[in-house]
């Protein structure tokens, strides 16, 4: 809730809310406005005051949703995504340097290279010549 007054209808809804055992969260109001009264009365009566997106996801344990999201981005789904991430560096390689290095076919290589490109773990420098994305190389890489 993000503005309420004493005898609002929000105040109400989020009343039973909290009396059905769900979270209720709102945004502190000014001590002075009429329309932050219930808000604030709501906090003190054990509402989530949300000062920042930072409290909400906290609040919602959904920072280890965003860390999980994040993991997921720079971690190989497999062994040819593994074999091609550690193949690439911060130098351009041919997709057929890739296969020698890797010791995999160049159909199994470009298939996965495909879905690393999408998740933006690997860019495509112009004529099949691959490179690690900048925000992938610093986590991934394993030296």
């Amino acid at each position: 809730m993000i503005e309420a007054g004493d005898s609002s209808g929000a105040l109400i809804t989020a009343d039973f809310a909290a009396e059905q055992g769900r979270d209720v969260f709102a945004v502190p109001g000014r001590i002075h406005d009429r329309a932050g009264r219930g808000t604030n009365r709501l906090i003190a009566s054990g509402a989530f005051p949300m000062v920042s997106t930072d409290a909400l996801l906290e609040a919602l344990n959904l920072e280890m949703v965003n860390r999980q999201v994040a993991a997921s981005r720079l971690l190989p789904a497999n062994a040819t995504e593994r074999g091609i991430l550690e193949s690439l560096g911060d130098e351009p390689l041919h997709i057929d340097e890739i296969s020698r290095r890797s010791g995999m076919s160049i159909a199994e290589i470009s298939a996965s290279l495909a879905m690393l490109e999408l998740r933006g773990q690997v860019r495509q420098v112009g004529g099949m010549t691959y490179i690690l994305a900048r925000e992938t190389s610093p986590g991934y890489r394993i030296d």
